[in-house]
């Protein structure tokens, strides 16, 4: 009897599992293919929404910027030729001087003495000038006192000079190393004098526009220390070699500075132009950084509305667009706004057009 009941419960469990075992199955064959049915209509209704541009050929500026520094025109260190005593300043740091102004005196002792000795051999000069011609000296004593007067002519001039200090350039003084009363020993000069109007810039240009470059083209000059104010200059002078360690050529571009704004020392930006270029441009916007391969990519809009991408080759960016080297063509049509959901072959919607 005990051993039949056992019998029957084992059956009655066995039973109802291939029942559950049944049931399950039938739900999970009756339930799978609903739920792909369902996502695949629900992708395929999602069209993405796009802002679309024109690519248009135009002229393009060719321009580059470069840094620099303000330099004065010419630079003078005022000095006499030998040690003295400092008899006269007339100068101070930060005047303004004009090409001959009197800038210092030294001690004049051995100035007035060779003018006395200049004055008597003139005398003397003209005598025996006088007996030549009246046949009185021999042509040997006349060309000797011609010669030394025309000696002491000549160190009284040089002395006069390194005496009467004098300005050589209109300038500004930037230096004064000395005061009166003393003695100029030659170890330093006794002014700095640097001429500021016209100013100079040196731009180190790439070898690769050397050939672009020549003497009388026009840049375009902006100093930081006054800033909304552009000045323009022209390149004097173009260095004939190359620097082989920078593959740089060395340019000179002078300013006029006629209001004496710009000072030596002040950095600046100096934007050459090499002419223009006729190029195909699009908005920046239309432009995308493709993950991964770091290339730049535009969407060009297709007539059946869908997209296609091409890598594209950018050149100068001006004004909000990019000058494109490659990849696009004038007149082509290329989404500027939602490329996030797009890929090549995609089907689109514009909703506006700029």
């Amino acid at each position: 009897m005990k051993k039949a009941l056992i019998t029957s419960r084992a059956f009655t469990c066995c039973a109802l599992a291939a029942v559950l075992l049944t049931l399950g199955t039938s739900c999970n064959r009756g339930s799978s293919p609903s739920a792909p049915s369902s996502l695949s209509v629900s992708a395929g209704d999602i069209v993405p929404k796009v802002t679309v541009g024109k690519a248009v050929i135009k002229d393009v500026p060719q321009d580059e910027s470069y840094s620099s520094s303000i330099e004065a025109y010419a630079t003078n260190n005022i000095a006499p030729q030998s040690a003295g005593r400092i008899q006269k300043i007339n100068v101070e740091v930060g005047d303004f001087v004009s090409k001959g102004d009197i800038l210092a005196e030294m001690d004049k002792v051995q100035l007035n003495q060779t003018r006395l000795a200049l004055v008597n051999d003139s005398t003397e000069f003209s005598r025996i000038k006088g007996l030549y011609a009246e046949g009185a000296v021999s042509q040997s004593d006349y060309e000797s006192m011609e010669l030394a007067y025309n000696v002491r002519k000549s160190t009284y001039e040089n002395l006069l000079e390194n005496t009467i200090l004098r300005a050589p350039i209109s300038g500004v003084i930037t230096a004064r190393n000395y005061d009166r009363g003393d003695l100029f020993a030659m170890t330093q000069p006794l002014f700095v004098l640097q001429q500021i109007s016209p100013v100079k810039l040196y731009v180190g240009i790439s070898e690769s526009d050397y050939t672009r470059v020549k003497r009388g083209d026009s840049v375009n000059i902006t100093v930081d220390a006054l800033p909304g104010r552009s000045f323009t200059g022209k390149i004097t002078r173009i260095n004939p070699t190359i620097n082989a360690m920078t593959h740089t050529v060395s340019v000179e571009v002078q300013v006029p500075n006629s209001s004496r704004e710009l000072r030596p020392g002040m950095y600046a930006k100096v934007v050459v132009n090499f002419a223009s270029r006729r190029s195909v441009t699009v908005p920046d916007a239309a432009v995308v950084k493709q993950q991964g391969s770091g290339q730049r990519i535009v969407y060009v809009l297709n007539d059946d509305n869908t997209v296609e991408m091409r890598v594209v080759e950018l050149g100068r960016h001006v004004n909000g667009e990019y000058e494109l080297l490659g990849g696009v063509s004038d007149g082509e049509t290329v989404v500027v706004k939602g490329q996030a959901s797009l890929r090549g072959g995609v089907k689109v919607e514009v909703v506006n057009n700029i």
